[in-house]
């Protein structure tokens, strides 16, 4: 058996997409983009997304086409986004689908249904949107735009934000 210093299965540094990389090197922070109709919940984690300021405001996403909550939102007009704390790592993977989640990943915390979607009772912040008909895409995801109309944010947040950076999770002291 060798020891070996780095994964022995791992693409090599020259092999490696240099836009991953570079995008790699930019902090995200982490949130869960949720949907519900119908009795019917989906979400996914999310740090590819960005908050345009104007009026409206605008939060902008990119989502894999594929997911539970893509098909859903086929027959929603809204979202809500959550944005995370570094106590909720777990909860991030699980909404990714490379935790286990018995029961679905919406029965491993607290929610409260709103006119937008499920919101996460603990988050640091959370927005309700209203979706833009049409979505695009944008690399290998949907794209989605949704018109900001309600923002909820906690006075002072307990725990540091949830960020994504290098292919890990990283806490940033707020």
């Amino acid at each position: 058996m060798t020891i070996h210093h780095s994964h022995p299965f791992a693409t090599g540094e020259q092999d490696r997409n240099p836009l991953r990389r570079f995008r790699g090197r930019m902090t995200s922070p982490v949130s869960i983009w949720a949907a519900a109709d119908g009795g019917n919940r989906a979400g996914w984690t999310l740090s590819s997304f960005l908050v345009a300021e104007g009026d409206p405001g605008e939060v902008i996403g990119v989502i894999d086409e594929e997911s539970a909550l893509a098909d859903l939102l086929a027959e929603t007009a809204t979202v809500t986004v959550n944005l995370l704390g570094w106590d909720q790592r777990n909860l991030a993977d699980a909404f990714a689908g490379v935790a286990p989640a018995p029961g679905g990943p919406f029965a491993l915390a607290a929610w409260t249904d709103t006119e937008w979607g499920p919101v996460l009772l603990n988050s640091l912040g959370w927005v309700g949107a209203r979706l833009r008909p049409d979505p695009d895409h944008a690399g290998w995801g949907l794209l989605l735009r949704a018109v900001v109309e309600r923002v909820e944010i906690q006075p002072d947040p307990t725990e540091d934000l949830l960020c994504y950076a290098r292919g890990r999770y990283r806490s940033l002291t707020l």
